[in-house]
């Protein structure tokens, strides 16, 4: 086989195209990878004009309410208070498929949330799964890639998903979730909501404490079989947007009881996991789930394009007291957010009334497509200044992360199990029912990739559980 080098746009060999350039083995990202910047930049203009990914999708409006008090670990205001309530929207959507693709395809499901606090917009975006299938958003376009549609035919494949997923063991805790029932969940009121990512809580004595965040429905959790979940598609590939909208309009309001894990900072370093590993779930036995709040969705957009399809989330969008964390995709959300959204709604977005915050808007920006308020009027737009000008709040600053490391393009720090271990821990928590439907999911595509491809994802379903990998070796054999 001819042996291609992989270049950059201008043309210069590529050294490495699996890790991100970071300080350190755990430290965060670097703004001088501009190869990433390159290839992140590139994929967020590839299409036009629906979101390249989570394209259909469904929104409610409606509220968070504060059930515990947890300000020893945030100083955000939104949490100053039991009983505070804050005025939500919420966006949920399929991620591969497009915008006329079925409700009810095996697919991770968005779970994005934003909240207009008293301190301005903040967004948890995350999904129906606490895991994803990569860790390093230098790999997130060719995954995507896989998930889309061949050049020539313009058809899915499976021999192109699990090509890439037989060469990134990292995604088998993922492809285990996901070829569960719990790929295909009974609509959005049913399934539950995680923010994924490691994020971080600033408290009042300025001390960081690393946070995760999952949303349990209070409607319980309903699944729908591969079968059922087909005959859907053909029959109504609208099913979960339509039951979203009609129990709202009916008064039945779904909500979701809100949780967080919390890790003091300084444990990040010594814990067994790496914390920041975006396919890694914290056990609870570790770090227990706190209860925060409860969301609850009680109102239908009355313009699908004006609040759903325009709606624009980033996790870019934070309050004084939630911060990021060195979680590698996380960061690397942080530039492709937003940049998709100013390329698909313009730079002005944010002053879009569903995304416009609350609170006044004191930024300096002028001028872009689509500026449709008084542009700032005559107001100086810089500082510092004799004048009065807005000015920085040197009192919000966050307190130091601590980096150590030389910069390189590092994998994760883990053993060669580690990839294994949670999903094989997740198939042994299944019932037996669970595992055969599991098993059936998985063969029903794996079945169609190359010889090599199949024995290779055979080969991790073996590590993460021997029973696992031969039960998908014996459906291939007999399908």
């Amino acid at each position: 086989m001819k042996k291609i080098d992989l270049t950059t746009a201008s043309g210069r060999k590529v050294d490495n195209n699996q890790n991100s350039l970071t300080a350190g083995n755990r430290g965060p990202i670097l703004m001088q990878d501009v190869y990433l910047q390159e290839k992140l930049a590139h994929f967020d203009r590839e299409e036009i004009p629906e979101r390249i990914v989570h394209a259909k999708g469904a929104g409610a409006h409606g509220t968070f309410t504060v059930t515990n008090d947890i300000t020893k670990y945030t100083k955000a205001n939104i949490f100053s208070k039991v009983g505070k309530k804050t005025r939500v929207f919420t966006r949920f959507s399929t991620v591969g498929g497009e915008r006329g693709s079925a409700d009810t395809a095996r697919d991770p499901r968005g779970f994005a949330i934003k909240f207009y606090t008293d301190e301005g917009n903040w967004d948890l975006v995350g999904n129906n799964t606490p895991v994803f299938f990569i860790r390093d958003p230098l790999k997130f376009p060719d995954f995507i890639h896989t998930q889309k549609r061949m050049p020539d035919s313009n058809l899915k494949s499976d021999n192109m998903m699990w090509d890439f997923w037989s060469k990134s063991p990292e995604s088998m805790h993922q492809i285990t979730t996901l070829f569960s029932n719990r790929g295909t969940p009974d609509g959005y009121r049913h399934m539950n909501g995680y923010g994924s990512h490691t994020y971080s809580f600033i408290n009042g004595d300025n001390e960081r404490f690393w946070v995760k965040f999952q949303l349990k429905t209070m409607q319980g959790i309903k699944n729908l079989s591969a079968s059922e979940a087909t005959r859907l598609a053909g029959v109504n590939p609208d099913y979960a947007t339509e039951d979203l909208f009609v129990s709202i309009k009916n008064g039945e309001f779904p909500s979701w009881k809100v949780y967080v894990q919390i890790m003091p900072e300084i444990e990040a370093s010594s814990y067994e996991i790496n914390p920041f590993d975006v396919t890694k779930v914290w056990p609870h036995g570790d770090y227990p789930l706190i209860e925060i709040g409860v969301l609850e969705l009680n109102k239908n957009p009355r313009n699908y394009f004006n609040e759903v399809e325009q709606a624009a989330f980033s996790p870019t969008n934070k309050v004084p007291g939630i911060g990021l964390s060195p979680d590698k995709m996380l960061q690397g959300r942080l530039f492709s957010y937003p940049d998709t959204q100013r390329y698909r709604l313009g730079v002005n977005y944010n002053f879009l009334p569903i995304n416009r915050p609350d609170v006044e808007v004191n930024n300096g920006f002028r001028n872009g497509a689509m500026r449709f308020d008084d542009n700032g009027a005559d107001s100086l737009n810089y500082e510092p200044s004799h004048y009065s000008v807005p000015t920085q709040r040197l009192d919000l600053a966050e307190p130091p992360l601590k980096i150590d490391g030389d910069a390189d393009r590092y994998d994760y720090d883990s053993d060669a199990n580690s990839d294994f271990l949670q999903a094989g821990n997740l198939y042994r928590l299944l019932s037996n029912s669970e595992r055969k439907d599991l098993v059936s999911n998985i063969v029903g595509t794996l079945k169609n990739a190359q010889k090599q491809i199949r024995d290779l994802q055979i080969s991790h379903f073996k590590n993460a559980d021997a029973e696992y990998g031969a039960e998908v070796e014996k459906g291939i054999k007999n399908s």
